[in-house]
């Protein structure tokens, strides 16, 4: 049986362990930014993430939607599109920019 200052002991010692280890790292995803600054959704595989270019259904990849890259016809679909991800033609300033997640990267 453990005595109390035992237990209060390998308490204390636990405490201090977890609030010394560091936080995990955000899983954020890289995300679309079009030429003029509008949100184009996040770059991962996820067809759940409600704001994935994976997601079928969603807003950023619903092939019907306005604001998507995998809509042939949209503004940022298109492969005829200097707006668009998909034109092997477009160049610099007139595609989306890639947007990755934390300090100095990709801002």
């Amino acid at each position: 049986m453990t005595t109390r200052p035992t237990f209060l002991a390998r308490a204390a010692l636990l405490a201090a362990l977890l609030l010394a280890a560091p936080a995990p790292a955000s899983a954020e995803s890289p995300y679309l930014v079009s030429p003029d600054g509008k949100y184009l959704g996040n770059l991962n595989a996820n067809q759940y993430d409600p704001n994935s270019v994976s997601n079928p259904y969603g807003r950023y990849g619903s092939p019907y939607s306005p604001d998507s890259i995998n809509n042939p016809y949209g503004q940022y679909g298109s492969p005829y599109s200097p707006n668009s991800v998909n034109n092997p033609y477009a160049t610099g300033a007139d595609t989306p920019r890639v947007i990755a997640p934390g300090p100095g990267f990709g801002r």
